[in-house]
């Protein structure tokens, strides 16, 4: 009987316990609930808010992250605090698993200061094509500690902001003009002056390639086996790629006309018969 009274007694306790709490368990959980459609809500309205002003994409990519990520966890503290959790309990906790997720994710916290440096000096924004990190593409998002870029073959690198922070950064977009330099070969017979001539013609007649600054041609070399003649000209940016394979494949066709050789690796060989 003793045995059955403790066992009803503490049941009783129970159940008491499982009446008091299940209020606060309720109301953190339609906490948590409205806590993440507000979230959502906040989200969609600061996403419009940038879509209606002009600003710059990659603040507003890194501003809608941060302010989701502080708003869930101030839900979090919210939504713990109904459990009936002390606030000073609470930030004693927090404190120290702050502390020791900062030590597990020092990473993190070097790609999220990463991210921060990106946003205050601009180093590049989305949609410039830039190097980096072995990566070579154009920028499609800068998040608080990712930089997502789309490679020239379109496939998706992702890159940690705390590298790119914290090394070379090569942005191609950064200017509105760009220089281009090819290197090609002649023979020793062919005519130097001609060569020349040839090359500053197809730049003239190529509209993509800029009169200020004028093209240019030097000798660069005399090779082995040849004189190298270096051309640089101007475009922009975006008939850089153009420009510089139109002259590529022309001044082979024009070489080939004024009979200018292009000369290539070629070995002799002599043979020495004996009697």
């Amino acid at each position: 009987m003793e045995k059955l009274s403790g066992y009803q007694e503490f049941l009783s306790k129970a159940m008491d316990w499982v009446w008091e709490f299940m209020p606060n368990f309720i109301t953190a959980v339609i906490t948590l609930f409205v806590g993440m459609w507000v979230i959502k809500m906040i989200s969609r309205l600061v996403k419009r808010f940038f879509d209606r002003a002009d600003y710059d994409p990659t603040l507003e990519t890194f501003i809608e992250s941060l302010i989701k990520a502080v708003l869930k966890i101030l839900l979090f503290v919210l939504v713990v605090t109904q459990l009936g959790v002390q606030s000073s309990s609470l930030v004693a906790i927090v404190g120290a698993a702050g502390l020791a997720i900062g030590l597990a994710l020092q990473g993190s916290l070097s790609n999220f200061a990463g991210g921060v440096l990106i946003l205050l000096f601009k180093p590049f924004k989305v949609g410039d094509f830039i190097s980096a990190q072995g990566v070579d593409g154009t920028v499609k998002e800068i998040s608080i500690f990712t930089t997502k870029i789309n490679t020239f073959g379109n496939q998706l690198a992702i890159v940690p902001n705390g590298q790119l922070s914290n090394n070379t950064i090569v942005n191609f977009n950064s200017e509105s003009t760009r220089r281009d330099k090819i290197d090609v070969g002649i023979g020793y017979s062919s005519n130097i002056k001609k060569a020349k001539e040839v090359l500053l013609e197809i730049c003239a007649a190529d509209k993509r390639i800029l009169k200020t600054p004028a093209p240019e041609v030097y000798v660069g070399e005399l090779a082995d086996s040849s004189v190298n003649l270096t051309l640089r000209f101007w475009a922009q940016n975006a008939d850089f790629w153009g420009a510089h394979f139109h002259v590529m494949e022309t001044l082979k066709e024009r070489f080939d006309e004024e009979g200018i050789e292009i000369p290539f690796p070629q070995r002799e060989v002599h043979t020495k018969t004996t009697a």
